[in-house]
């Protein structure tokens, strides 16, 4: 966005970002600043010299505050924005910075999903204890010791494993990423689970044993992508935030989403979606599962991109139609 685009007019300062306070968001939060500010010259460099550009709110959320207890059982992965949007219609923020992957299928009245920032890579990272050596690169899973204890609490990850490896331990592990690597590294857990993006984005690439393709862990829907939310009705915002949207990666993240939209699962059910696009093409790969990995259904579907909310209400149809016992609690 240069000085000479329509909407370069510069919006009320200082703009206020609403964010989580773990070092990923906050990471994430800055990413996105400099990434407005390189599209947008006039905020950049605003006339007024002295008044500040930008005002980062941390707010803590219910996700954050309650860590000894999985999500499922607060009310679900909206707890990590709740309080977040509040403080948007109160109009104490005006933007609000998210890992997509946390953030609710269904926004809030009067809250829209502005923009999605370059997908960082959206795969899951295989994290090892000390004692369980290198991890073959043909089979990763097999690393983890007979009988192992896994730290994780996404459903996802959990159905998955285990129907890979029925002999593993589940048990919950939540917590920033620097708490849930120290864990392992202790030798608390045999293994963990985390997602790849936030590594990367926090300089820590290497403490991952093995990166796992989605033929062997299937990512969760929005993964890797930062989502960026605003009020509704704040057309200038709105405005401003589409212009430095990546396109692309909004038409996976539609496809993603409204998969998840189509199945309606709690934050019980494992669900997993990945979609990229090649040859002008969208292929989503979607997942549903029982919580102990004995039933794991994927379907998949291709199209034009510009029908991605479609593609993704075909997977969810798909899925619901193979196994709609594993939903039936969810939409009862």
């Amino acid at each position: 966005m240069t000085a000479s685009t329509p909407h370069a007019t510069r919006p009320p300062l200082p703009l206020r970002a609403g964010t989580r306070g773990s070092p990923l968001a906050l990471v994430q939060t800055r990413g996105f600043l400099a990434r407005l500010s390189t599209f947008c010259p006039v905020l950049a460099s605003p006339p007024d010299g002295a008044t500040p550009v930008f005002a980062e709110h941390v707010i803590r959320t219910t996700g954050d505050a309650v860590r000894d207890r999985p999500l499922a059982e607060l009310g679900g992965k909206a707890l990590f924005a709740k309080e977040i949007h509040e403080a948007m219609r109160q109009g104490e923020i005006d933007i609000a910075v998210h890992s997509l992957k946390d953030l609710e299928t269904d926004l809030p009245d009067g809250i829209a999903l502005g923009c999605v920032l370059p997908r960082e890579d959206p795969r899951d990272a295989l994290i090892l204890a000390p004692s369980c050596g290198a991890p073959d690169p043909a089979d990763p899973l097999a690393a983890i010791p007979s009988g192992g204890v896994v730290g994780t609490c996404s459903p996802r990850r959990a159905a998955q494993l285990l129907a890979a490896r029925p002999d593993l331990h589940i048990e919950p592990l939540r917590g920033n990423v620097e708490t849930r690597l120290a864990r392992v590294r202790h030798g608390d857990f045999s293994a963990t689970l985390l997602a790849l993006a936030g590594l990367r984005r926090l300089g820590l690439a290497d403490t991952a044993s093995a990166v796992l393709e989605p033929s062997v862990m299937l990512p969760a829907a929005g993964q890797g992508i930062v989502g960026v939310t605003v009020r509704a009705g704040d057309e200038g915002l709105r405005r401003l935030l589409a212009a430095i949207e990546d396109p692309s990666v909004r038409a996976v993240a539609t496809a993603e989403r409204s998969m998840l939209a189509g199945l309606g699962g709690s934050c019980r059910t494992p669900i997993g979606g990945h979609a990229v696009i090649t040859g002008g093409m969208l292929t989503l790969d979607g997942l549903l599962a029982s919580e102990d990995g004995s039933v794991l259904v994927r379907r998949k579907a291709r199209g034009r991109v510009a029908d991605a909310a479609a593609i993704g209400a075909e997977v969810a149809a798909a899925l619901r139609a193979e196994a709609p016992s594993l939903l039936a609690p969810a939409l009862a």
